[in-house]
Formats: structure tokens, sequence, C-alpha cells
């Protein structure tokens, strides 16, 4: 054997002792984390903007698969089960490779992801301390807004926490109401970027804000005259979809979260208080067949939007146990004829959880929703007992 062939040899040997201590150093490589979370209830009435209904049922049961790939990149894949009307539906919320160790703060998201826009739109249903979303979230991002995309990431070397990043998306679930299947839709559709920051107080306390932006090109609902209706409210609000139920071009979210806990330590007491704000605008386009009334109408309409927002605490005062106190208010447009309707739905949300361990937590709610020119549900004063139970290993939940 030649010098040479001799010194490739060792080469290769000792590649091959470097991979197989990389994977005995990192056991997600060769044991991936499984698991799955159960999620059952019963309720006594209809929540509006989709959801939950009255009667037994089941939300999103989750199954998920995670490791790390190799050195450079981790990948995880989570499909949900739902059940409605009577029929299971199986969706794919995850299935995405993210960089690890990249230089200079800067990270990529790439395939099946939740936006990172908001506060809590990147937690997953289950992580949540009420049965439902805001009303919010389930009129404006479909409950949570995951899509397959790209996103970057940076986070600064600063001695206050900072990071920010942009997004591209495929954007199917954000899109206006296309009736009659004549729209021509953008195949990339939605772009965010985002930015937050936060720190510590002190010992016990810490905190963090955001700034969001959504640009979405396919969320004007199209009128193509003044007598026909046709917008992205002409489906059917109370469906059960991860669609957002309005639109628009542009949505804006600011958010805000606050924690406390004795010297830091979250297990025995701690308190989570919350909020967001949503605007959504240019909602509606108009096609007339003169310009003279296109304008006229741009002009009535322009400053017309939809919004919405929440606050929310949630304290744990004991180990076992926490309660949480949520209210949030939702402002929308219906187009009919010529004319804009506005819809609002209130909500207050009271709830009390037990929790055995980090895995099983059993909620009783008490929720109060008004809704005002929503079709589909009416005021009512609702119970919900539900169980959120994890079997096997679980990532982390977010700040």
């Amino acid at each position: 054997m030649s010098y040479l062939n001799k010194r490739l040899s060792l080469v290769a040997v000792a590649c091959a002792f470097a991979s197989t201590h990389a994977v005995a150093e990192d056991s997600s490589l060769t044991n991936p984390n499984i698991s799955a979370v159960l999620d059952g209830f019963y309720q006594t009435g209809d929540r509006g903007l989709g959801g939950r209904s009255e009667g037994f049922g089941l939300g999103e049961t989750e199954l998920a698969i995670s490791a790390n790939i190799d050195d450079m990149f981790y990948g995880k894949v989570t499909a949900i089960l739902e059940s409605h009307d009577g029929e299971t539906e199986i969706e794919l919320e995850e299935a995405f490779i993210q960089t690890m160790g990249l230089p200079a703060g800067l990270g990529i998201r790439a395939g099946r992801f939740l936006s990172d826009v908001g506060y809590l739109n990147n937690q997953h249903l289950h992580t949540d301390s009420f049965v439902d979303r805001p009303g919010a979230y389930r009129a404006f991002m479909g409950g949570h807004y995951f899509d397959d995309g790209v996103r970057l990431t940076y986070v600064a070397p600063t001695d206050l926490y900072w990071t920010m990043g942009v997004e591209a998306f495929k954007g199917e679930k954000m899109r206006a109401e296309d009736e009659h299947g004549e729209r021509d839709f953008d195949t990339v559709g939605v772009y965010s970027a985002f930015t937050k920051f936060g720190g510590d107080i002190g010992m016990s306390s810490s905190w963090q804000v955001g700034l969001s932006y959504l640009r979405n090109s396919n969320g004007k609902g199209v009128v193509e005259d003044e007598h026909e209706e046709h917008t992205d409210d002409d489906h059917d609000h109370e469906g059960h979809s991860h669609s957002a139920s309005y639109t628009g071009e542009n949505t804006y979210i600011a958010d805000f979260v606050y924690k406390w806990a004795p010297n830091g330590n979250y297990k025995y007491q701690h308190l989570t208080v919350s909020g967001e704000y949503f605007r959504v605008n240019d909602i509606f386009s108009f096609e007339e067949e003169h310009d003279h009334d296109e304008q006229e109408h741009e002009e009535s309409h322009g400053d017309d939007y939809h919004e919405g927002w929440y606050l929310s605490g949630v304290y744990q005062f004991s180990p076992h146990w926490s309660a949480g106190l949520r209210y949030g208010e939702v402002d929308t447009f219906e187009l009919h004829g010529d004319h804009l309707d506005a819809q609002k739905l209130k909500e207050t949300e009271l709830s009390l959880a037990w929790h055995h361990s980090h895995f099983s937590t059993v909620r009783l709610q008490y929720t109060n929703q008004k809704g005002t020119n929503f079709d589909g549900f009416e005021d009512d004063n609702i119970v919900t007992l539900q169980y959120v139970m994890t079997l096997g290993a679980h990532g982390a939940h977010q700040f």
C-alpha cells in the first residue's frame, strides 16, 4: 500500500470515529423525541368564530417527532388530528428543518411551520392557559397561522434581548374568498417582518414586547359591483378551518408579556400578564364599470379596517393550581350591497386549572360571549371542562 493510500485510510478511520463519537454524544440523533398531546372537552354552548362546539368533543390531538439531524440541522414533524361533524381530519402542522450554530446570530427555518408574528402564534394550542385562542386570533389568523415557507432570523449581540426576522409563505390560508374561482392569486402570497425585545427586572420579573407586520398580497376581498356581495366574508365564519375568516392586505400586531415569580422560581408561584392588538386594513377592493364610481367607493371605504385585541392574566398560586382571566374584543366589517355592516364580538373568560404535573392539566372555564351582527352564534354563558395530557418527551415552551 502506498504512503498516500495509507494516509487516506487513516483519515477515513478518523472521520468514522469522529462521526460515531458525535452520534454517541447526542442521543437525539439515534433516539428522537416522540410525543402525543391529548385534548378532550365537554362544553355547554357554541363558541363564535370557529371556537369549540357544544357537547363532548376532541380538540387537537398532536403527534410530534423531533431530533437533531446532525450538528448543523434540527428537524421536527407535527401532525394534528381533529374531529368535526363526525369526521376525523388529519393535517400536517409542522414539517421543517432549522439551522443550528450559524455565525453572527443568524438562523434559517424552511418547510411548514408556525409564523413568529405576534406573541401566541408561534406556540402550540395545548400550551394556552384558556380553552380557545382569543377571538382576534380566530378571526385573523385561523386560530394559529402555519404555512409553507422560509424564515430568516437574527439575534443581536446586545445586553437587552433583541431578535428580528423576516418570513415568506405560500399564503393559501390567508387568501380572501374566491367564490367563482376566477382570481389569479400570487403563489408566494404572504410576507412578514417582526422584532421582539425584552429583559429582566431584578431577580423576579421579566418582560418582552414585539411588533409585527404581515403583508398579504391575496388578502383583499373583491367586490365586483355595488349591488353584489363578493367579499372574503361570504364564507361560513363558524366553519371548522385553520384559515383566516377576515383578511386584508396589511396586518399590524403589537404584543407584550410580563412575567413574575419569586426570585425567578416558577415552580411554586408565578404570574403572567399578556396582551395583543391586531389591525387589518385594505380589506376590500372594488371593481366598478366606471372609474368615477370606483374612486368614490375607495374614498368612502378606504378608512375601514378590522381590529381586535385581548388582555389576559394568569396566576399560578400553588404548584398544582392556577387561575386566569381574559377579556377580548373583535370589530369587523361585512359587506352587504353597497354598504358595510359592523360586527362586534366581546368575550370575558375565567379559567381554573389543576396541574398534577407538567404533563397533565384539567381546566374548568366560564365564558361570556356577546356578538353583534354575527350569524351562527348568539350571546351566551358557556362552561367548558377540558383535559390536556402529554405523553412522551416534549420540547420546552416559548417565553
